[in-house]
């Protein structure tokens, strides 16, 4: 028994009886190709028919025993694949190819197995390395088995007929609803028709000189998204504590001026709004990590947990600039642009969208931003698929030095770049009192 149980799972007679599926005919190739890889196969000989197999149909060429073996000579791996008696044997081991989907699944499955087993074999090695921190250990396995769990995902070949109700009933959505996007909706119009949403994998950078409401816009999207749509949603906030975040949410929903919340002065009727505020928040799918200066691995681990045990379809981050890089002794820019490709990395992991806030230079003081001027790696313009400036005149301050909490400012949210739609320019207002930004065509008290 004890020598059963170090021989790693496998199966080789649903690899057999896949494979001489493929050889009886030709036309149940696609069902298994979509998700079965050579390196699934346990059998090395299986492996290397398989992947013949494969190339013969990239080839265009029809796969029977035949063009396999000759394939494999002109290869000088036919006997290395079991020779010509073997590859004879294997249509015998199969009497139709119904059900080679059946055979493919218990192929891939046993092959995850065996990727467990070998993961926490290196999970094991690496935690007795002493040159690996504990961080870096968690991170590549969170990573590696972070991959496993979407390797049943399957690419298959769609006809009309499938597709047709499908696409009209969401047209017929779209124009009951007039908002439906392909993407996450931000809750600003203007924005939303120009992205149709915030994307799937895609790192969106919003990019701002210090108080002009970066963290404002990321709170005012993540209101609509979270408490509005409830849409489950995460925000590391590597600035603000959790605490402060809520009491802007309060101030948002409720519309309860932020200055009051933070005196106390208060009138009674204000306590049952706010009370009725805190309900909708309390209901929230929203999830905050505010940890300051928080390492790029942790941030990495923490948003795998979101997604897999929250199912967020959003992140935000504010903002990059106090995200720790685990290079601390490389040169400054190399630690930004590891930041920057890690997040877009992230993203694609994810399969999710996430919104970066970012400083930029000084020089942009009262002027429009440009790419040019985000604070940081050039690399930042370039891994981003969406690029966002807000844009407008600074609260005026009083004699005290606090600023003006009272009145409507005009903002300007400009698109200097968007991969896959255009740029552009979004009227927005943002409203002080409340550290609110909204509709520029919305009407206010």
């Amino acid at each position: 028994m004890e020598l059963k149980d170090k021989i790693p799972p496998h199966s080789l007679e649903a690899e057999q009886a896949t494979l001489g599926a493929m050889l009886l005919d030709w036309d149940s190739v696609g069902e298994v190709v979509s998700f079965l890889r050579a390196n699934h196969f346990y059998d090395l000989r299986n492996q290397l028919i398989f992947d013949s197999l494969v190339h013969l149909s990239i080839d265009g060429v029809k796969g029977d025993m035949l063009t396999l073996i000759d394939d494999l000579t002109k290869k000088g791996k036919l006997e290395e694949a079991g020779g010509v008696s073997y590859i004879s044997s294997l249509t015998g081991q199969v009497p139709t190819s119904a059900n080679i989907a059946y055979y493919g699944n218990i192929v891939l499955d046993l092959a995850v197995r065996r990727n467990l087993i070998r993961i926490s074999s290196e999970i094991k090695a690496s935690s007795f390395d002493e040159t690996h921190t504990s961080r870096q250990i968690l991170e590549e396995a969170e990573q590696k088995i972070f991959q496993l769990t979407d390797v049943n995902s399957s690419t298959r070949i769609q006809e009309m007929k499938d597709i047709i109700p499908t696409t009209i009933d969401t047209i017929s959505m779209r124009y009951k609803n007039k908002n439906s996007y392909s993407g996450i909706p931000s809750g600003f119009t203007q924005l939303d028709s120009m992205t149709s949403g915030f994307q799937d994998s895609e790192m969106i950078i919003v990019g701002a000189r210090p108080s002009m409401g970066k963290t404002a816009l990321a709170l005012s999207m993540m209101q609509y998204i979270a408490v509005e749509q409830h849409i489950p949603c995460g925000f590391f906030s590597l600035e603000m504590s959790s605490g402060q975040i809520c009491q802007r949410l309060l101030s948002q929903v409720a519309r309860i001026p932020s200055t009051k919340l933070r005196s106390g002065y208060l009138k009674l009727q204000d306590f049952n709004t706010l009370q009725n505020a805190a309900s909708q928040c309390y209901e929230a799918p929203l999830y905050i990590v505010d940890t300051p200066n928080m390492k790029l691995l942790d941030l990495r681990t923490m948003a795998r947990r979101m997604k897999t045990i929250n199912d967020v379809k959003i992140i935000f981050i504010d903002y990059i600039g106090l995200i720790t890089s685990e290079n601390p002794d490389a040169k400054l820019f190399e630690q930004q642009s590891e930041v920057s490709k890690s997040l877009k990395s992230l993203a694609r992991e994810l399969q999710i969208p996430i919104v970066v806030l970012c400083q930029v230079a000084r020089s942009a003081e009262g002027n429009e931003p440009g790419l040019n001027e985000l604070r940081g790696s050039g690399s930042i313009e370039q891994d981003a698929d969406m690029v966002m400036f807000i844009h407008g005149e600074r609260k005026r301050s009083t004699q005290d030095g606090e600023e003006n909490d009272t009145g409507v400012v005009d903002r300007k949210l400009i698109i200097a770049k968007q991969r896959n739609g255009p740029i552009g320019e979004v009227d927005l207002l943002f409203l002080a009192s409340y550290t609110k930004f909204e509709n520029k065509s919305r009407e206010h008290e």
